[in-house]
């Protein structure tokens, strides 16, 4: 629990002065985190400084009704009212109806939610209805567990049993086509090395940033020198940008414009964290190949404005490459490192694929790896990489550990 102020950085500067953040006069600038009547972590964003610290208070005290539970319903599981819910119903449904529905919340719902109902959340919803997609569980019977679970989940919310619930704003139509992002190929730890060796030692930065970062291609060929992309010392790199080649829609052809799903520039929504080695390799590549100034139109505000742009990565002749250009160079490469010769498989874009499993594998919350990707919503990131999550393993044998001692050696 605590108060912070959104505005500012708590680290100071080098002459203690306070550190304005991205988001600074933007939005609210209070935010209050707590943990709410289910246990889970919480933020509420507060205009006024008084407001928050009064709000922070009630949280700590017990005040505040987002916190308020009766101890009895904080601890109900979802299998215990789950019975409640098929029982109070179950008069008005018919002999077939009763047993099909008792079956699927028993050897469905239950062993799908099986701890306590106020923790399940939408990410853990999205993962269900993925995995058992995943698993060759039909649509037809995907569409109907969750209904029912839909069903149960709305009267819980009804007797107070649920703040929200879980499934809504979840569209199945967007999880049954979800499987066909699936990456068909993800390149493995020596894939990549193979490709930082076979590539010249100008063009590491551009898969630093898509291996270490996740930017697609016109994000990575289109970063510039300087704060507008890349904070090392708060440890932040601003996607902001990517390059972009249309010579009859614009003079000279190159320019910058926002990337993709981005509609308003925005460096605080644009942020994300900035890999300790990516950053070593950002220091190195300045020293190595000094950023070069090309003139060009930035789209990214709104108003098209001609500047001139210290791009990082450029070709040998200190030139912004072009779609054609880069794609030569990818082919090379990539049959050089051994990848698929599939360019829907072992485009550039790989390296995203790469960056976003080897969070996953490490058990990385998928809102973080979310974050991390700059997609749009949590349901695309779990539709696209729900055969790379871990599965929760299911502990056998606890009774039977802890009741050793009456064997006796009998067996």
């Amino acid at each position: 629990m605590g108060v912070h102020d959104v505005w500012f950085k708590t680290k100071k500067g080098p002459n203690g002065q306070r550190l304005k953040t991205a988001k600074y006069g933007r939005g609210k600038r209070w935010r209050v985190t707590y943990t709410d009547a289910a246990g889970e972590p919480r933020e509420q964003m507060f205009e006024r400084e008084d407001d928050a610290k009064n709000f922070d208070a009630a949280c700590r005290t017990g005040i505040a009704p987002e916190v308020r539970l009766e101890h009895s319903e904080r601890n109900v599981t979802f299998p215990s009212y789950a019975d409640r819910w098929r029982e109070a119903r179950v008069i008005t449904w018919g002999i077939e109806t009763r047993g099909r529905i008792e079956s699927n919340i028993r050897l469905h719902l239950k062993l799908a939610f099986p701890g306590i109902f106020r923790a399940v959340t939408q990410t853990e919803v999205l993962m269900w209805l993925t995995r058992s997609l995943a698993d060759g569980v039909a649509p037809s019977s995907v569409r109907l567990y969750f209904e029912l679970f839909d069903a149960i989940c709305a009267a819980a919310v009804v007797d107070g049993a649920l703040p929200a619930n879980p499934c809504d704003g979840i569209k199945l139509s967007q999880v049954f086509r979800g499987l066909t992002r699936t990456p068909k190929w993800v390149p493995s730890d020596q894939d990549v090395i193979r490709l930082f060796e076979v590539v010249p030692e100008r063009y590491h930065l551009v898969l630093l940033l898509g291996a270490g970062e996740a930017l697609r291609i016109g994000e990575a060929l289109g970063v510039e020198d300087g704060p507008r992309c890349f904070e090392p010392e708060h440890g932040e790199l601003h996607v902001v940008q990517q390059l972009g080649y249309e010579p009859s829609e614009y003079e000279g052809g190159h320019h910058l414009r926002l990337p993709k799903g981005v509609r308003t520039f925005d460096p605080a929504s644009s942020t994300v964290d900035l890999d300790p080695m990516v950053a070593r390799g950002l220091a190195w590549h300045r020293q190595q190949f000094p950023p070069v100034e090309v003139e060009m139109l930035d789209l990214t505000a709104g108003r098209p404005v001609r500047r001139r742009v210290p791009l990082l990565v450029t070709t040998t002749h200190g030139n912004p490459f072009t779609d054609r250009t880069w794609s030569g160079e990818w082919v090379k490469w990539r049959r050089l490192a051994g990848w698929p010769e599939d360019p829907k498989h072992s485009g550039f874009h790989a390296l995203r694929h790469y960056f976003a499993t080897k969070l996953i594998a490490e058990r990385v919350d998928p809102k973080d790896v979310q974050r991390a990707l700059r997609h749009a919503t949590l349901q695309l990131t779990l539709e696209v990489y729900v055969h790379f999550w871990p599965r929760a393993e299911r502990r056998r044998g606890i009774v039977g550990e802890a009741l050793k001692p009456i064997i006796g050696g009998r067996w």
